[in-house]
């Protein structure tokens, strides 16, 4: 197998090489305009490696790793619609350059281009390559309602936000990982086990990524901390918090948390109650549970140490990044 560089490299080069400057040219801009954006490709690159794991073919794989690639831009952009999220890999957003109308469109388009790739796959597996891809689209936007419903209910717990993020993110790393391995001719039960270390290595990611939000650094993060407080985001550091805190604070904290202030003093007094409650803490470790979680999955898998050990080492950079 190869460096991790040299599967985007790869993946990069061949993605430029994909035309999506169709007419009218106000659908299809948007959507050469996400694919431009500084991204990490996790997500295809996971489709090569587990691919070529079973010594399969890159190339004949590559297809499914596009797919992939859209249908995850094609999330972003209905995502950002529904968060009202100006700013996406620190440019405007789509709907925000455009229109939401042209967002939602070239969003769909997206998600219809993903299955003009997605179909190349060899006839003999396409069936089984097609019931990962739907299963998985109809599991994010599960997720996602999950989330619009968590904005407005006082009712959450830590299990269910495990579950809505499972859904809306970690999803697509098990399907990433379960279509390339089946391309590559992984037995069901490798590709079984090593979706399910794209599950748990996906809800690690997620989780660290509510931790550098309100804990981040500005200058590596990216951004400025605080966003998902400002935006009333109940992620697990706000429901932990809930957990633990004394009735005062609890009071305190959904009394911020139905706020519409976007002050600096709310970021302040939440992280204040958080640190309080040694949050950051808690956070840190259930992303560890799923990040052990992930690591026995990947062991369970029929293939060489050497190769393993390139996923061992995408995992511990997912979980242990500080953007």
């Amino acid at each position: 197998m190869k460096d991790y560089k040299a599967y985007i490299k790869y993946f990069e080069e061949n993605l430029k090489k994909q035309k999506f400057d169709h007419h009218p040219s106000e659908l299809y801009q948007p959507i050469e305009y996400t694919l431009s954006l500084p991204a990490k490709r996790i997500r295809p690159v996971l489709t090569l490696m587990a691919s070529e794991m079973f010594e399969g073919d890159i190339a004949i794989t590559l297809p499914q790793a596009i797919a992939i690639e859209l249908f995850h831009n094609f999330t972003l952009i209905h995502d950002d619609i529904m968060d009202n999220a100006p700013i996406r890999r620190g440019k405007k957003t789509v709907f925000k350059k455009w229109n939401s109308n042209i967002a939602i469109l070239s969003g769909d388009t997206l998600f219809a281009l993903a299955y003009q790739y997605v179909q190349l796959a060899d006839k003999d597996i396409l069936p089984q390559i097609l019931n990962v891809f739907n299963k998985t689209a109809i599991e994010v936007c599960e997720g996602q309602q999950y989330d619009l419903n968590y904005e407005v209910s006082d009712c959450v717990n830590v299990d269910g936000y495990i579950e809505m993020i499972r859904l809306k993110t970690a999803v697509l790393f098990g399907a990433s990982l379960k279509i390339g391995s089946l391309i590559g001719g992984a037995s069901e039960e490798d590709a079984l086990h090593l979706y399910d270390f794209g599950i748990n290595i996906g809800i690690g990611f997620q989780l660290k990524d509510d931790l550098l939000d309100t804990f981040g650094d500005e200058n590596i993060f990216g951004k400025k901390p605080g966003g998902d407080i400002l935006a009333n985001k109940k992620t697990y550091l706000y429901i932990k918090a809930i957990e633990l805190a004394s009735e005062k604070d609890k009071k305190v904290l959904r009394n911020l948390y139905r706020t519409k202030s976007k002050k600096d003093e709310k970021v302040d007094a939440v992280k204040n109650i958080f640190t309080k409650l040694n949050i950051h803490e808690a956070a840190i470790k259930e992303i560890d549970k799923y990040y052990h979680k992930a690591i026995q999955a990947l062991e369970k898998v029929n293939a060489s140490v050497e190769n393993k050990k390139k996923f061992l080492e995408i995992a511990q950079k997912m979980i242990n990044r500080q953007r």
